[in-house]
């Protein structure tokens, strides 16, 4: 296990690559329909999505929680 004060970056490394992962799919099937070689398209699609995900996610997501309690709060 990892210690919790690893919480925000473990959860930045999941989000990533979940939502990467669905949305490069989507993308992907919307672009290319589903060809011979849609697996190695969209893992391609996938890997570079993530690439740029995760460091995204936790440079934003500090924002977005303040902003998600600022609004929940109300």
């Amino acid at each position: 296990m990892v210690s919790i004060k690893y919480l925000h970056q473990i959860q930045a490394l999941l989000l990533s690559g979940f939502m990467s992962f669905i949305m490069s799919g989507a993308i992907t099937f919307i672009n290319v329909g589903l060809v011979d070689n849609f697996l190695k398209i969209w893992l391609h699609a996938w890997l570079l999505a993530y690439i740029i995900a995760f460091p995204t996610i936790l440079l934003v997501f500090p924002f977005a929680r303040k902003l998600a309690m600022k609004i929940a709060s109300k």
